[in-house]
């Protein structure tokens, strides 16, 4: 097939056909048809009624609908007695909104595209790893100072009522995966410090990539969120932290969120974000801190 345009995940198609040639016809006349695309779902692929040409020819496919992914879209034709594949490969955005994914208790996260990458838009969660195996809640400040090696997770302040919009608070024992119980949904994982650089570095770089992604506004950031537009649509929310003592601190003014990257044997990095400036900064602390957590598209 000869194929025109280019079809993006989660944008509507445009412009978009493919030319089957075919030899052998017959010059008689054919009813058209519609097929639906599988393996990239949301697709379809017509063909108008019209005549087959006196041996060599070509039919011409108009694609159109939404691509639900990334990846091979696959039409089974079958037209004249014959049958071929027709596929066609859907290429991933640099930006907008992803389709949904969920994680092993059924938490529900909106994703973005943001260059190369794509990510949760939203904080994780789970308190469970992918295995379904339960990571241990802990509320008492002493448990958290001393259970230091134990993967663990905790709500800001101890209140349920933050995990709605800032998620879940997790020392980096949990997204080590040492232990091969990764925290993330499937197809997803913790990002490196490297991967973070290339977030920040796509948004302009370190200096002001931060306002890129904070959300827009006073309503979740204390004033004055200083140079925060949220066009990349990451919606950074500052979620505090919960310190190596066990202490909760800086929600309304700062967001953190881990990376899996070690630094040395007691620290790790993560990616630091303030109400007062437009800087994301790769910063490192101790792996017994707890930080918020987004995942990142294998």
């Amino acid at each position: 097939a000869t194929n025109n345009g280019t079809l993006t995940a989660t944008t509507a198609a445009s412009g978009v056909t493919s030319i089957i040639s075919y030899t052998g016809g017959n010059g008689g006349t054919h009813t058209g048809q519609v097929v639906s695309s599988t393996g990239v779902t949301g697709l379809i692929a017509t063909l108008q009624a019209g005549n087959f040409a006196n041996g060599a020819g070509s039919l011409t496919y108009t694609i159109t609908g939404t691509p639900s992914t990334i990846g091979t879209a696959s039409f089974a034709m079958n037209i004249g007695g014959k049958m071929c594949a027709l596929t066609r490969t859907v290429i991933q955005p640099t930006s907008g909104y992803g389709s949904n994914i969920s994680d092993v208790e059924g938490n529900s996260y909106k994703t973005v595209y943001i260059g190369t990458q794509q990510w949760m838009a939203e904080n994780l969660k789970t308190a469970k790893y992918s295995d379904g195996t339960f990571i241990p809640y802990i509320t008492d400040n002493y448990q958290w100072q001393n259970d230091q090696h134990v993967g663990s997770w905790c709500y800001y302040n101890n209140d349920a009522a933050n995990n709605t919009k800032y998620g879940k608070l997790y020392n980096w024992f949990v997204v080590d995966d040492w232990n091969k119980k990764k925290v993330c949904p499937t197809g997803w994982h913790v990002p490196t410090g490297a991967e973070w650089t290339v977030l920040t570095d796509y948004l302009g770089g370190g200096d002001i990539a931060g306002g890129k992604m904070k959300e827009a506004g006073t309503t979740n950031w204390i004033s004055p969120n200083t140079a925060a537009t949220n066009t990349s649509l990451f919606t950074a929310l500052p979620g505090g932290y919960r310190d190596d003592t066990g202490s909760y601190a800086w929600i309304g003014w700062d967001g953190s969120w881990w990376s899996s990257s070690l630094v040395s044997e007691t620290n790790a990095k993560y990616c630091y974000l303030y109400n007062s400036g437009g800087e994301a900064t790769i910063k490192n602390d101790f792996r017994f801190v707890g930080n918020s957590v987004r995942c990142l598209r294998d």
